[in-house]
């Protein structure tokens, strides 16, 4: 340990008409209040259905979080939604709830999830899955990287959510197995990132296919001022649930941060933190996968367990740690921001950002899978020379103090 101790809807029918350097480019946000500030304190005042009810509390659920109390009501009264709250407080139970209470018997398709990742999409469907345990309700995750076929049959049976990402659920609906007429709720989790870059065009194409009335929620714990302003072209007084920038600093989560100097010490740092990562659940970003690939060898070289996971594995293969991963059988992940978002799992106590993020919204993402739901957690972020100004403008952007790592960090966790 002494040795870094040393180192100091676009044009629809509903008129649906971002370099790293020494400083992040500038993806303000929107400083917005809410406008709906009614809370339901309790689920049994909600008026859900008694099968939802015992879903609920089966899977684990005794009181609504700040963002259930808030949001669960307006998804059942029918309005659009803006739902943005800290990672870890139950975004994705909201609006699974709202959703779950909607849903009519029968084999219609009446809602489409969509989030940005197979993994996200896979957890929001264990999530819909778990909540809707004593319902007569069918639900399907349909991902890229899997059987097309196994799509085809399960869509021809009858599904009545469909969860997804953009790119297989277009295709489902081009091909006409995926029938959306009586779709009554499009729901976007991590929306931010669905309204931007590369899937921009392909929600397009969902909405294109949609009911001109479709209810649009919009879920995400970030929310950059250029996706609040194209929400204004396709949603329709959508009740707005959102929490200033400078309350997004998740209460609960330690950061500290570790001088390393330069780039090259940074793998002996993590080498003399691991006897003390490996006693819990711990996640490690980098930037890049050529870095995962690099780092994830070199441990392995100097036999410390750990496993790898980033975009261009195979599906399988991700699953399957992500599996092994959740059951706290693969304890040490290194990864790239694709685990960053919305990924739950509950035993995860440590992040590491082995590389800064390249946007300031990453952060809170990245660190936001410790400390999930109120649990302790503890971030610490490895900093070259070049990279202080970045973490003064993390500090900065998100009101917050990271402190200098204390020689017992193992005390913390």
């Amino acid at each position: 340990m002494a040795n870094y101790q040393n180192q100091n809807r676009y044009h629809r029918n509903r008129n649906y008409g971002r370099s790293r350097g020494r400083q992040y480019n500038d993806h303000k946000q929107e400083e917005i209040e809410s406008n709906w500030d009614i809370c339901v304190e309790s689920f049994d005042k909600m008026g859900l259905k008694e099968e939802l009810s015992r879903g609920i509390y089966g899977y684990g659920y005794e009181e609504p979080s700040i963002i259930q109390q808030k949001g669960i009501q307006p998804i059942i009264e029918g309005r659009d939604v803006i739902g943005q709250a800290q990672s870890g407080t139950g975004k994705t139970a909201t609006f699974a709830i709202g959703v779950l209470q909607k849903i009519e018997r029968n084999y219609l398709t009446q809602a489409l999830i969509l989030a940005p990742t197979r993994e996200l999409a896979s957890q929001i469907g264990l999530v819909v899955e778990g909540l809707s345990e004593y319902m007569d309700v069918k639900s399907y995750v349909c991902i890229g990287g899997t059987d097309v076929e196994k799509d085809k049959e399960m869509l021809r049976k009858g599904q009545n959510i469909i969860v997804g990402t953009p790119g297989r659920v277009i295709h489902m609906i081009i091909d006409e197995h995926l029938k959306t007429e009586n779709i009554k709720m499009l729901i976007m989790d991590e929306a931010d990132e669905l309204l931007s870059r590369g899937f921009k065009d392909q929600i397009y194409q969902i909405f294109q296919e949609l009911p001109k009335d479709v209810q649009v929620l919009l879920f995400s714990a970030t929310m950059p001022r250029d996706v609040l302003e194209v929400t204004k072209k396709f949603m329709r007084d959508p009740a707005k649930i959102l929490v200033k920038k400078e309350e997004l600093t998740l209460q609960g989560i330690t950061q500290f941060y570790v001088d390393v100097r330069q780039a090259n010490w940074k793998f002996g740092t993590l080498c003399d933190l691991y006897k003390t990562i490996s006693v819990t659940q711990c996640l490690i970003f980098c930037n890049k996968k050529e870095d995962v690939e690099d780092i994830a060898k070199q441990m392995l070289e100097k036999d410390f367990v750990v496993y790898k996971m980033h975009g261009e594995m195979e599906p399988r293969e991700r699953e399957q740690i992500m599996r092994m991963f959740r059951k706290g059988k693969a304890r040490v992940l290194i990864t790239t921001d694709l685990l960053s978002r919305g990924i739950d799992v509950q035993q995860v106590s440590l992040v590491i950002n082995y590389d800064l993020p390249q946007k300031k919204e990453s952060y809170i993402h990245r660190i936001g899978r410790s400390g999930r739901f109120g649990r302790k957690g503890v971030a610490i972020n490895f900093v070259t020379e070049e990279d202080f100004s970045i973490l003064k403008d993390i500090q900065t952007f998100y009101s917050t103090q990271i402190e200098e790592m204390p020689g017992n960090i193992a005390d913390y966790l």
